[in-house]
C-alpha cells in the first residue's frame, strides 16, 4: 500500500508514542516539533488539515469537531488513561497497515 497514514499526536498524546511508531518507519509529528505548543485544538485541526494528518488524541473536544461536521483528516481517540503506550502504539500502527488515508477522512477510529 504506497499510499499510507500519516499522524500527528496533539498535546494531550505522549511524545513517546511518537518514538514507537518512528521505530516501524511510521511518519508522525508531535506538537512541539510542528511548533504547535499551546496553541488551541482549532490550530492543530488546521495543522493536521494542510498536512493531511490523522490526529491522534485524548481530547474529546476533538469529537466535538466531528460531530459538528468540521472536515479532518481522520481521528485516533484514546480516553485518557484507558490504554497502555504499547496498545495505543499496536493499534496506530494496524492502522497504517491497513486503512488508507481516503479511507481514514473524517473518520473516528476508538482505540
Amino acid at each position: 500500500m504506497p499510499d499510507r497514514i500519516r499522524f500527528h499526536l496533539d498535546e494531550h498524546a505522549d511524545p513517546a508514542i511518537a518514538a514507537g511508531l518512528q521505530r516501524y518507519g511510521i511518519d508522525v509529528t508531535t506538537t512541539v516539533a510542528a511548533a504547535l505548543r499551546t496553541k488551541d485544538d482549532e490550530v492543530h485541526l488546521a495543522f493536521a488539515n494542510a498536512e493531511r494528518r490523522v490526529i491522534v488524541t485524548h481530547d474529546n473536544d476533538y469529537l466535538r469537531f466531528h460531530a459538528q461536521g468540521l472536515p479532518h483528516p481522520g481521528m485516533a481517540y484514546c480516553p485518557p488513561q484507558t490504554r497502555s503506550m504499547g496498545h495505543i502504539i499496536a493499534r496506530l500502527r494496524l492502522m497504517w497497515e491497513s486503512i488508507t488515508p481516503e479511507e481514514m477522512r473524517n473518520r473516528v477510529e476508538f482505540l
